[in-house]
């Protein structure tokens, strides 16, 4: 009886040994990605290189998660950019509820070998975005593609890569949160975000 004890003690134990290191992989496992560009996660990086002569296109897709009531999309489909050249280009975001609401976005890369050389020097994914009712605003995206995605065999044939964004409601209940409470879109801004975007029209 005292053996069996021991031994159901001890599958107990290991379940909950291994459930805590299935939870702790996950921030781990995203740590990873970030550093390394694995799984098309695109790196953070200070500062753009400086041009490199050599040409990408760029395509921006948007996606919302079920249950958001959100309409979120890019102001400009595509770009072909100057690799090692500061890109800035603009998502969109309206609040169709009739509920303020924050939102968080998750980010991907496709083809998948292509997102370590996607550097994000600022993005309104790091933060938490908070939209009233009916409120529309437009989030800037400022990357570069590393020049060094020539020079990859993996990745030397790539003419074209597609950056994903999808919004998923956040969890207004966590207080460690960081919230950005963005800014509605100004009437009469002295620049749209159209003439903002750097890039050529392929």
């Amino acid at each position: 009886m005292n053996r069996n004890h021991v031994v159901g003690g001890a599958v107990v134990a290991a379940v909950v040994v291994m459930a805590g290191l299935s939870f702790a992989a996950v921030p781990l496992y995203d740590l990873f990605c970030r550093v390394t560009g694995f799984a098309g996660t695109p790196g953070i990086a200070a500062s753009a290189p400086g041009g490199a002569g050599h040409a990408i296109t760029v395509r921006f897709n948007a996606d919302v998660a079920p249950g958001l009531p959100w309409r979120f999309e890019p102001v400009e489909r595509q770009l072909t950019v100057e690799t090692g050249a500061s890109v800035l280009a603009f998502y969109r975001a309206t609040n169709d509820g009739a509920e303020p609401v924050t939102g968080a976005a998750t980010f991907n890369v496709t083809p998948l070998q292509a997102g370590q050389y996607v550097q994000k020097i600022d993005c309104f994914c790091f933060e938490e975005q908070r939209l009233d009712p009916g409120q529309t605003v437009d989030m800037p995206l400022t990357f570069y593609v590393d020049p060094a995605i020539a020079a990859d065999r993996a990745t030397r044939e790539v003419t074209a890569v597609t950056l994903s964004y999808t919004f998923f409601g956040a969890d207004e209940a966590n207080p460690d949160a960081t919230i950005a409470f963005a800014a509605p879109v100004p009437a009469a801004a002295a620049s749209s975000p159209e003439e903002s975007l750097r890039g050529s029209h392929p």
